[in-house]
């Protein structure tokens, strides 16, 4: 059985150094975190919300959910819509190593950034509301939504900052609607996929 879905399919490479470069999206708590558990010893895992995270710590401010997503915001209002992908591209560029999983994607001009380096496939992880309001329940993270109510706040936050177009146009989609085991098997098939087609590894 195949447990995903093909759109387009890209190659990757950076000028004089071959990439793996794939990126993942999804609404909050869809699972794109346990997709990418599947495959963090694969590659090196960059997570766009840790970089908000880091801008928080530097300026001392508590991160809660609403302070976050005022930060994220003002990020691109000031320095543009790409801003964070623009700062993992910064990491990338400084690493030794050839394979990363970027966990996160909310807008097109971040898919943009990355691609005016890298053709970057997307992986989009869909999972229904309900579904996801129990796994933000369980990961007990201090800056989730505690209601539903909240959650659609997110959501809608994100969905303004542009992430119905990157999972519309994501490369690769995959229908989380049953255990975290099937998602992992899901993700490690494409990610074997990209690799392999890209001749930076076999398996």
């Amino acid at each position: 059985m195949i447990f995903y879905s093909l759109i387009k399919g890209y190659g990757i490479k950076l000028l004089n150094r071959n990439f793996i470069i794939i990126g993942f999206c999804g609404l909050p708590g869809s699972g794109k975190s346990t997709a990418i558990e599947a495959i963090n010893d694969w590659g090196v895992v960059i997570n766009m919300g840790d970089i908000v995270r880091e801008e928080a710590k530097k300026s001392n401010i508590s991160e809660t959910d609403e302070n976050l997503g005022k930060i994220a915001q003002n990020l691109r209002q000031v320095e543009g819509k790409g801003v964070l992908a623009k700062k993992c591209v910064e990491k990338i560029q400084k690493s030794n190593n050839s394979t990363f999983f970027i966990d996160g994607l909310r807008s097109w001009e971040e898919v943009e950034m990355f691609r005016k380096y890298w053709k970057f496939p997307v992986i989009a992880i869909k999972t229904d509301l309900e579904k996801r309001f129990q796994i933000i329940k369980k990961r007990d993270r201090k800056d989730d939504p505690d209601t539903l109510k909240e959650l659609r706040k997110r959501e809608n936050r994100e969905l303004n900052f542009g992430l119905d177009k990157v999972i519309k146009n994501a490369d690769y989609e995959i229908m989380n609607n049953s255990t975290k085991k099937v998602l992992k098997k899901k993700t490690r098939e494409i990610v074997k996929k990209i690799i392999n087609e890209n001749g930076a590894n076999s398996f």
